[in-house]
């Protein structure tokens, strides 16, 4: 069914620039650890017609680019499939029941288990407690079968998965972390076996029973809270990644409505969005009235009212009342599609400590296996069954899981938050960046002022009237996205009439000082008139003495108007400001404008240093400046004239809700009106910092300390899968705190 070009788009998108070639996110099943998904990319890789495959071992989704000429979604699927790890759409309408069926099963396997091992632990209790004589060998032999049927269950049952990846593995020649775990359950078990079946044997001397079960159930233990707590982690982004219905109410022809899947409607359908749901495209309401959350989507925490004539975009949720919407853009046209698109690429990417921490994931794993044979070796002349539980514990207890769970379950957790506090992550590497960073450098136009100008004076030379040239400066304005020709743009719709209607055509924009074009009448005829709208600079014409905020007009006579702007502070551009000199950081101010302008900004927000009449490019010199004195640089820009400077930094943040998400390559893009949002994630990537340090800490601490008492025999088996999952679960709890938590500057 997915090899069908139609189903596609529900789990892909083409590659900008590349034919034939798609993007795809799918979740994939029966993973636990690195080992699983660097197998995973590996023969994704070797499917002809996959260009690349990235897989992140705390999200367990997939980033895959193929080329429809060489291979379908099935044929890479069925790779991944037979490598032991079924992929999923990643938004398919049963992930979630399979996700819950999922914990259900492990919840009956761990409910199995803890029966199990109580019981046994009440029949191995005797043995422990017996002075001499007190216990006959008849009755110590009795307990011991007792706990040998008791086990059973929990070997066939409660070890299946275990079991059934480990046999994966050996089928396809590799290593990952089930299998040094089953081999120690079945170790376990069997030398039991045999010292229960002959008593008099080798390994007559003592049987492990209690022990088995207690590492199997503090095993299962730790997988289950893993399970839960990456719902919580990284399954924050795939809640925010998944707010659309599967399904709605579609107005038919004959005026009744039925229930049809989203990826069915198309521009001008009607529909019924009941309270409580998500709204499934961008709209316009036609009947009702009710109140939308759009947090995600614009930042803005609070409930906005919409009622008849209002747009309403995707993935917001409708709140109160009932309301019919017409259907205005549906899947990769809604700006909801552009968000989700940009969460996918964080939660696939891998930060750099995550890469290193992977690579020797499966060389860790050969060690264990080395380790645990040469132990056993070493205690086989002293006691052959004490010494293949020296090599059970060895087997257990060196478990890469913390290692590999340090990095990208404290990033997962930060880029989850942050998410639902309107900061995209596009690269989770980039929260490593931000961390090291000493000097912030912002925009002025739509970044620290507002980018909503208003239009307070025109100036024009002799014979040409202020509707005139209003219009003409619009016309050219509509082909830009900056903040003050958009303001020229609004300031111009439905302007004069006749000779005072203009079009453009043969438009070009300079980034960060202008566009230019050739301007026709409307209905006029010959050849038009090229002009230029932009910097004093641009235009070719004298700066005007003003410390407004301004912009020129020219034509081939040169002048030919002013426009003056009102610019407004945000309100928490100085807190903000504050909020990062406070942590040491070192803020500068470029702008294009006029330097009287940016001075006044620069006074009113506390920044030292500040430069006006700067081009990009002048910008990129002073960025490498920076940079050059040893400087980690942060860019926080309007993402739409500045992209060779935030391309340029360390880390860059595109800021503004007229961010084109689909174009802007920051590495964070913040949405709706709050600046604070900047020294909040600046804040936060270094508390992300800190926790992967403790957790990377921890990780390398744990296996120093355990392994060196597994292998000289004071470790026994059941204490060392208590450990291996308390190892997994402290990494994870530790960076839970981070979804959880907020500090007092964080709340700006």
């Amino acid at each position: 069914m997915l090899d069908d070009p139609q189903e596609w788009s529900a789990f892909s998108r083409p590659v900008d620039g590349r034919v034939a070639c798609w993007e795809s996110s799918v979740v994939f099943e029966g993973m636990h650890c690195a080992a699983c998904a660097l197998t995973i990319e590996e023969a994704l890789r070797r499917v002809p017609g996959v260009l690349s495959a990235d897989v992140s071992a705390a999200s367990h989704r997939g980033r895959i680019v193929w080329s429809d000429q060489a291979v379908k979604p099935s044929g890479w699927m069925q790779a991944a499939a037979q490598a032991g790890y079924p992929a999923l759409p990643a938004n398919d309408a049963f992930a979630n029941e399979r996700r819950r069926l999922e914990t259900r099963q492990a919840l009956w396997r761990l409910g199995v288990a803890g029966m199990c091992m109580m019981q046994v632990m009440m029949y191995a209790w005797p043995a422990y407690i017996a002075e001499p004589g007190d216990l006959s060998s008849e009755s110590a032999q009795l307990l011991r079968w007792a706990s040998w049927v008791l086990s059973m269950p929990v070997l066939l049952f409660s070890c299946a998965p275990f079991f059934g990846n480990a046999l994966r593995d050996l089928r396809h020649r590799r290593v990952s972390m089930d299998l040094p775990v089953a081999l120690g359950m079945l170790i376990t078990f069997v030398v039991s076996s045999l010292g229960t079946f002959e008593p008099t044997g080798i390994f007559g001397k003592e049987v492990y029973f209690d022990s088995f079960t207690m590492f199997v159930f503090f095993l299962l233990t730790g997988r289950w809270l893993e399970l839960r707590l990456r719902d919580r982690t990284a399954g924050a982004l795939e809640a925010l990644m998944n707010r659309l219905p599967d399904s709605v109410e579609r107005r038919g022809a004959d005026g009744a409505f039925e229930r049809v899947a989203v990826r069915r409607l198309g521009a001008g359908d009607v529909i019924r969005v009941l309270p409580g749901e998500a709204f499934p495209a961008d709209g316009l309401i036609l009947e009702g009235a009710t109140l939308a959350d759009e947090s995600l989507l614009t930042g803005e925490s609070r409930p906005l009212p919409r009622s008849a004539g209002s747009a309403v975009i995707a993935g917001s949720h409708n709140l109160s009342a009932a309301v019919l919407v017409q259907v205005e853009h549906t899947g990769a046209d809604t700006r909801f599609a552009q968000i989700v698109a940009l969460m996918e690429s964080a939660s696939t990417s891998k930060p750099q400590l995550a890469q290193l921490a992977d690579r020797f994931a499966k060389p860790f794993l050969l060690f264990v296996l080395v380790a645990a044979s040469g132990a056993g070796a070493y205690w086989w002349a002293h006691d052959p069954g004490h010494a293949l539980m020296v090599a059970v514990a060895v087997l257990i207890v060196t478990c890469p899981c913390a290692l590999s769970l340090a990095t990208p379950a404290a990033m997962l957790a930060s880029a989850g938050a942050l998410a639902r506090q309107g900061v995209l992550v596009r690269r989770l590497q980039a929260l490593e960046s931000l961390a090291a960073v000493d000097a912030v450098v912002f925009d002025k136009t739509g970044t620290l002022t507002r980018d909503a100008f208003s239009l307070a004076g025109i100036r024009t030379r002799e014979g040409v009237s202020a509707e005139q040239a209003l219009a003409m400066a619009a016309a050219l304005a509509r082909h830009s996205l900056h903040p003050v020709s958009r303001a020229l743009a609004a300031a111009g719709e439905g302007g004069a009439s006749g000779i005072g209607l203009w079009q453009a055509e043969e438009v070009q924009e300079t980034a960060g000082q202008g566009v230019s074009g050739r301007l026709l009448a409307v209905g006029g005829r010959g050849a038009g008139v090229a002009a230029r709208l932009g910097s004093a600079r641009f235009c070719g014409v004298t700066q005007p003495a003003s410390d407004a905020l301004q912009a020129c007009l020219s034509d081939a006579q040169g002048w030919l108007a002013t426009f003056s702007l009102d610019e407004n502070l945000r309100h928490d551009a100085r807190t903000t400001v504050a909020a990062l000199q406070a942590s040491g950081v070192k803020v500068y101010l470029l702008s294009g404008d006029v330097s009287e302008s940016v001075a006044r900004i620069a006074r009113q927000t506390g920044i030292d240093q500040a430069r006006g009449h700067c081009t990009p490019q002048d910008k990129l010199v002073f960025l490498r400046e920076l940079q050059a004195q040893g400087r980690k640089v942060a860019m926080v820009g309007d993402g739409l004239n500045d992209g060779p400077v935030l391309a340029g930094a360390h880390v860059s943040f595109a800021f503004g809700r007229a961010v084109p998400l689909a174009q802007a390559q920051s590495d964070f893009v913040v949405l709706g009106d709050r600046l604070g949002a900047v020294a909040q994630t600046f804040l936060r990537a270094r508390r992300t910092f800190r926790v992967v340090c403790q957790n990377l800490a921890w990780a390398a601490l744990y296996n120093a300390v355990c392994v060196p008492l597994a292998v000289v025999g004071w470790l026994p088996a059941w204490l060392a899968g208590l450990g291996m999952a308390f190892s997994s679960l402290f990494v994870v709890l530790n960076a839970l705190r981070l979804a959880a938590t907020i500090s007092p500057l964080e709340s700006l």
